[in-house]
């Protein structure tokens, strides 16, 4: 396998949020370290997780106001923001540096935009089980074993199942999920080049700049100045911390007590967690078939976790 499918592990939590790097010694991260050390390391994935989910959930909601391109507009700069202030990167980096970090944050600008525009038109469910292809397809293109090959292929009937089940789901809803994978994909990719050239969080503070800057033109152009009415912009803040800060900060710490493999398997929970998350908050109900696509791909995401090397 790959040093960047060996990563897969790690940074599968990281869709539509963040990297783990080391705390600095101080500071905001070290307290909320500090916080969570009383909680089992499984509770802090388990709620990292939910955090994600339902930050989704709530971006949903906003879409009726702001539309997806605002969402994720807001969900962006107010995690740069709040990642910068955290942070405080230094803008004193090499030409290549710069380079990384741009390209990650524009892939994790693009990775969001193509997954809320997934979510406007297909249950969150849905979309997350889609999106998940992602980094399931570079652990498996990373391997020469053939059982990942058989995970590859219960992923694939999965979703397949997933989009014919019953009535079907939107084509423009699976294309953008289709969309959102692969710039998981590429996300996971970068993110190994990313820990070569940065170090701590001050990269990925950096790298959110540039994907908020992506994001921008299209919130405005989508939901103007609707982005800035008090109710918007509380939701956005209340997006950014669930979907990007809160969870960046208990996975972080989570990984500092378990393997990454088994950070893995917790992970590959989440297609079953933005079902629920999508039932509860959203009331959108999924028909039992296409249940059973998604426990196909936890199954697959969990396999080819197993089946990975040891990374630890």
């Amino acid at each position: 396998m790959s040093g960047a499918a060996m990563m897969v592990p790690v940074v599968m939590a990281t869709a539509h949020g963040t990297p783990r790097r080391r705390h600095p010694a101080g500071g905001p991260p070290a307290l909320a370290s500090r916080a969570f050390r009383a909680i089992p390391p499984p509770a802090l994935v388990l709620l990292g997780v939910i955090t994600v989910q339902v930050g989704a959930a709530v971006a949903k909601r906003l879409f009726a106001v702001a539309g997806p391109g605002g969402a994720v507009t807001l969900r962006l700069v107010f995690a740069a923001l709040i990642l910068v202030l955290i942070w405080r990167p230094s803008l004193r980096l090499d030409p290549r540096t710069y380079a990384v970090v741009a390209g990650y944050g524009l892939v994790l600008g693009a990775m969001n935009l193509t997954f809320y525009h997934a979510i406007e038109h297909i249950p969150l469910g849905a979309a997350v089980t889609i999106e998940f292809l992602g980094p399931l397809a570079v652990a498996v293109l990373g391997s020469r074993r053939w059982l990942d090959g058989l995970w590859a292929l219960l992923a694939a009937a999965g979703v397949v199942l997933l989009t014919r089940a019953e009535g079907g789901l939107s084509l423009v809803g699976v294309g953008f999920a289709l969309a959102a994978a692969v710039c998981w994909a590429g996300y996971i990719l970068l993110a190994a080049k990313l820990g070569d050239r940065t170090s701590d969080g001050r990269g990925l503070a950096l790298a959110m700049v540039f994907g908020a800057l992506l994001a921008l033109p299209f919130g405005v152009g989508q939901a103007g100045a609707a982005m800035l009415q008090p109710s918007v912009l509380i939701a956005g803040v209340a997006v950014a911390l669930l979907s990007s800060v809160i969870p960046y900060s208990l996975e972080l710490e989570a990984l500092r007590k378990i393997p990454p493999r088994v950070f893995g398997i917790l992970m590959s929970l989440e297609p079953a967690v933005a079902a629920l998350a999508g039932l509860v908050v959203l009331h959108e109900a999924l028909r039992p078939t296409q249940w059973i696509a998604v426990c196909c791909v936890v199954l697959a995401s969990v396999g080819a976790t197993r089946s990975a090397r040891p990374d630890v």
